[in-house]
């Protein structure tokens, strides 16, 4: 049998679909608490849901995404259709037992304007906040897991990774991290980054905990990237990357290294950009034969622009 090689990453099989969205299961929250740095004008919780004796409980991996239903009509007057929110637990689960999922949800709060004129009104997500709305002890109706392809290699050592998120993104890499570095059998060895991009300071999402795990494991690097500080130039996490020769154009060299996108649509175009800049493009991302520079390329020669199995994007 002939070895695969080390730049092609194997994932291994993943269960879907347990638990089928017109089905869904009655998770209870166990956790909910804000996860920010300090005050800010976002809203963003780490939920916990319990989801023992279920068949969601022990079939989730760290990337990928449940599924909360949740009371009410829509305009239409049907049934409340499903949402998909990242897990940020690892495979163990918040609880080490594979029993107890979790999520990072902002409440989605903003105001409309009606195009070309004055009218305007204030949407707030109906979903994310009712989610943030339970408390401890409070039912949810959930389903899941879906998402087979946002994962950690089946062998993690045999990898090094970059982890890019924007925003909530940081959702997956939480699981992720925890799941390298806080492995019962021992941590993973494999040199890790984490780059989180985010308007302010004190939107920063479990900032302790990440800055902890820098301070404990010499091999896991923990990079904030602030696009409106207070002081000081803006920037940006692909600007970022490109500007910190040390060590990103050393890794992104790498034929270990994997790299995952994870944020607001639009964020991969910056990546992609930075990919050409360094000159290692071709590892990450399927281009199109004819001759392109992604410096000039448009939205829809970027959707044409497909990741290796070197690459992993989850974006919305």
């Amino acid at each position: 049998m002939l070895r695969p090689l080390m730049s092609t990453p194997i994932f291994g099989d993943c269960q879907l679909n347990v638990v089928k969205p017109k089905e869904p299961v009655v998770g209870r929250i166990v956790e909910s608490t804000s996860c920010l740095k300090g005050r800010s004008g976002s809203f963003v919780r780490h939920v916990s849901v319990d989801v023992s004796g279920t068949p969601l409980e022990g079939t989730f991996r760290a990337g990928q995404s449940f599924g909360v239903i949740p009371p009410g009509l829509t305009e239409k007057g049907k049934p409340q259709p499903v949402r998909l929110y990242s897990i940020s637990a690892p495979t163990r689960g918040e609880d080490g037992q594979g029993a107890v999922l979790s999520t990072t949800c902002k409440r989605l709060i903003d105001e409309y304007w009606e195009e070309g004129s004055d009218k305007h009104h204030l949407f707030v997500g109906h979903c994310s906040n009712y989610l943030c709305d339970l408390q401890v002890g409070d039912e949810v109706l959930v389903s899941g897991p879906a998402g087979k392809r946002f994962l950690l290699p089946q062998d993690p050592s045999l990898h090094d990774y970059v982890f890019v998120a924007t925003g909530t993104g940081i959702a997956p890499f939480r699981g992720m991290v925890k799941e390298l570095l806080e492995d019962p059998n021992g941590a993973c060895a494999s040199e890790i980054h984490l780059v989180v991009g985010v308007p302010y300071g004190t939107d920063l999402m479990y900032d302790a905990d990440f800055t902890a795990l820098a301070e404990q494991h010499e091999n896991f690097h923990y990079h904030t990237v602030i696009s409106r500080p207070e002081v000081g130039p803006r920037m940006y996490v692909d600007q970022y990357i490109v500007e910190t020769t040390d060590p990103f154009h050393r890794v992104l060299e790498n034929d270990r290294n994997l790299l995952y996108i994870c944020g607001i649509e639009g964020m991969q175009v910056g990546i992609y950009r930075l990919l050409e800049t360094l000159g290692v493009a071709s590892e990450y991302l399927k281009l199109p034969e004819e001759p392109l520079s992604l410096a000039q390329a448009d939205k829809a020669m970027i959707k044409r622009i497909k990741p290796t199995d070197r690459c992993l994007v989850e974006v919305y």
